[in-house]
Formats: C-alpha cells, structure tokens, sequence
C-alpha cells in the first residue's frame, strides 16, 4: 500500500512538472520549435500585437517571448510592433512564394517592415534589403515585393532568400493616440497578396 501510494504521488509530481514546464515554455514562445511573434490580444487584420509589450504590465510570458525573439521592446507610446505570419488567404508565409505587400498612410510619426525568419532572426543572405520604411515612400500609398530574388522591374523589395517560413513585423513609432484607443478603427494593415509560388502563378 505504501509503495502504491508513493507512486500515485510521484506520478502526480512527474505529470505537473511536466505540464507546468510545457505550458511555459509555450507562453513563452520557447516551444514548440520556431513559433513566431504573431501573437497578442490586439488583431487588426491578422497583425497581431501584445500592447503590453515594453511596459511593466508585461506579464513573465510575454517578456521571455519578446526576450526569446531578440525584439527591442519600447513602450507602446513609443513603438506598436505588429506581426503576421500568413498572407490574405491564411497561408503560411514561406520563401517560395512571391508576395505583394501594400499599404497606406500609418498611424504615426514613422513606420518599416521587417522581415524575419523562422526562428525569429534576420536571414543569412547577403542581399541588404529586409525591410522597407516610411522614408522610401514620401506620398503614403506604398507597395513592395516580397520574394527571394530581386524583381525584374525594380521597385521596392524584401528579400526572402534564407528564410524559409518567414513572419512580418509591423513597427509604428510615435503612434498617434488614436491607435493606442481603438486599433482596429485607427489602422487599416498592409495587405500581403500572395503572387505565386514555386515560379507558378
């Protein structure tokens, strides 16, 4: 009888650990393997955001996520980050495909996209151009392509190559306290239109 208690009660002991570490390696981002940052309360047109992020009411799980992911949390007065891993059509974002990122006028004093890979890191490639910004589109509307070989035609691009599943990041700096109140009514998010895939259309 006592050593059949002794192992209920070390089962028992076993089982918690085991979820309560799963579980906050979860919220933490840590697990499993090459969870990106789309994640938060606030979804504005599948960029997601944690407006929590760089204040003391960050609770441990997102600090150790936006410490995981290496991103330089400001508070949400100072920068909004918003993230998207998939396309309009709920498709994962990948290095095969081709996209056409578009927007408008943002929310705020000064904005980029930046582009990260699977495990949350700048790809590997040599091609110095991971995002665009504010500063190469001086009349508002905007668009770029996404794609791991520089387009034809010029334009604005972000170079996918090395990055496998890839996700976005949406930075807004000094965001006009409109956001900040109501996101989904201050922001209309920069669509991502998936062009082809594989050189198919």
């Amino acid at each position: 009888m006592m050593v059949r208690r002794a192992l209920i009660y070390l089962a028992a002991i076993v089982t918690g650990c085991a979820l309560g570490l799963g579980s906050a390696l979860y919220m933490a981002g840590l697990w499993p393997e090459g969870r990106n940052m789309a994640f938060g309360n606030v979804d504005v047109g599948g960029w997601r955001s944690d407006f929590a992020v760089g204040s003391k009411a960050a609770d441990p799980y997102t600090r150790a996520r936006v410490a995981r992911h290496g991103l330089l949390a400001l508070a949400k007065s100072e920068a909004v980050y918003l993230t998207r891993a998939t396309d309009e059509t709920g498709a994962r974002l990948r290095e095969a495909c081709t996209y056409r990122l578009s927007g408008g006028a943002m929310p705020a004093e000064w904005w980029s996209v930046t582009l990260y890979d699977g495990k949350s890191m700048l790809p590997a490639n040599t091609d110095g151009a991971l995002s665009v910004n504010a500063q190469g589109f001086p009349n508002g509307a905007w668009q770029a392509v996404i794609a791991p070989t520089r387009p034809a035609n010029g334009g604005a691009w972000i170079s996918s190559k090395g990055a496998g599943d890839f996700d976005l990041t949406l930075r807004l700096y000094i965001p006009n306290p409109a956001l900040l109140a109501s996101p989904n009514t201050a922001l209309t998010p920069p669509r991502i239109e998936r062009l082809s895939c594989g050189g198919a259309a």
